[in-house]
């Protein structure tokens, strides 16, 4: 079992930057991939990036590659989303996910567990 708690979301102006963590509890966090996802104001949950177990693979997606990058602390049972150059189209609430296969993946379907989402607001 791994629970998952968001934290850092917030207003910024384009061009800025966050960063988001998400702590997870469990001691199987080494164990499992993480992904975060995103839901922009009436649309539907889209990928955003994943990371290996191990952290030595990452996949992001294309609108975000180059802007944002996915890491994780196995010591801390912590996992990141820098976000930078942000623009108002990443305007969504932000979901990490774990999944206990390991390996990295695009599709939601795949996550066993969801972190309760944390809002992040770019302004024009």
């Amino acid at each position: 079992q791994v629970q998952l708690e968001e934290s850092g979301g917030g207003s910024v102006q384009a061009g800025g930057s966050l960063r988001l963590s998400c702590a997870a509890s469990g001691r199987t966090f080494a164990y499992v991939a993480m992904g975060w996802f995103r839901q922009p104001p009436g649309k539907e949950r889209e990928f955003v990036a994943a990371l290996s177990s191990s952290g030595g693979n990452t996949y992001s997606a294309d609108s975000v590659k180059g802007r944002f990058s996915i890491s994780r602390d196995n010591a801390k049972n912590t996992v990141y989303l820098q976000m930078n150059s942000l623009k108002p189209e990443d305007t969504a609430i932000y979901y990490c996910a774990a999944q206990s296969r390991g390996t990295v993946s695009i599709y939601s379907r795949v996550y066993d567990y969801w972190g309760q989402g944390t809002q992040v607001t770019v302004s024009s």
